[in-house]
């Protein structure tokens, strides 16, 4: 069972050819420029859209919990009675609510990847992301294990943030990682993220050690990073599996 927030069919950013990326759930790091931040805790979290809402009132119709309250044509959520259904997403036809976290079984998410097989040509494939997608570390070896016995290309988007263990568990079906160097300059990462980047760039270097594809992917945020592209530069070039 995992924890999912998105699938993002035909994608072209998240490695090489046409993909299907599965976004796992929950995030060791909090990065001030967070694409997603919806992905950083590892609980579900409901989304409201107030611009969205048409004051229909089918989600306080279906919530058993009192989580939508309709007082003087304004909707408010008591987040805190929320036990993440799912029941008011699928009430809202104007999509003004989405719920970010679900769970989901091996075979359905298998299912639904599959799917787009047929689009993936000779370079395309499947990429877990999150999120930190190796915090479900445990789902992703079982899930990347499955699609590489159907002959599917795997890359695994890391921020590099976790234990040697995890990215031992995916290894052996994991054909590109896709890793996240936010800074090199440990403060300047701290500042940016919150944690340090030992631990991320000693995983790095294993990894790189055992010869597997890595294609590294920096963000160039101006005021917080954009004095450690040359530093970044300079150390990648020690490494040897760098794309």
């Amino acid at each position: 069972m995992a924890r999912i927030f998105d699938i993002k069919h035909f994608a072209v950013h998240d490695g090489p050819g046409i993909r299907t990326t599965l976004f796992l759930k929950g995030c060791p790091l909090k990065c001030v420029w967070c694409h997603n931040p919806e992905s950083i805790s590892p609980k579900p979290q409901l989304s409201f859209l107030v611009n969205k809402c048409v004051g229909c009132r089918k989600c306080e119709e279906v919530c058993a919990h009192g989580v939508h309250i309709f007082e003087n044509n304004s909707h408010t959520l008591i987040r805190e009675n929320c036990v993440s259904c799912g029941k008011c997403e699928k009430a809202c036809y104007a999509g003004a609510i989405t719920l970010y976290g679900k769970d989901a079984t091996l075979a359905e998410v298998v299912n639904e990847l599959v799917e787009d097989a047929e689009f993936y040509g000779d370079k395309g494939g499947v990429t877990l992301s999150g999120g930190e997608c190796l915090s479900q570390a445990d789902f992703c070896a079982e899930l990347l294990a499955e699609l590489k016995k159907q002959g599917i290309h795997t890359a695994v988007d890391t921020c590099g943030f976790v234990k040697k263990e995890a990215i031992d568990k995916v290894l052996p079906y994991t054909d590109l990682f896709l890793y996240d160097i936010k800074a090199f300059d440990e403060d300047v990462h701290i500042k940016c993220t919150g944690q340090s980047n030992k631990l991320i760039l000693e995983n790095l270097e294993y990894i790189d050690s055992l010869g597997k594809d890595i294609e590294i992917r920096i963000p160039f945020v101006p005021e917080y990073n954009e004095n450690e592209i040359e530093k970044i530069a300079k150390y990648l070039r020690t490494l040897k599996s760098i794309k």
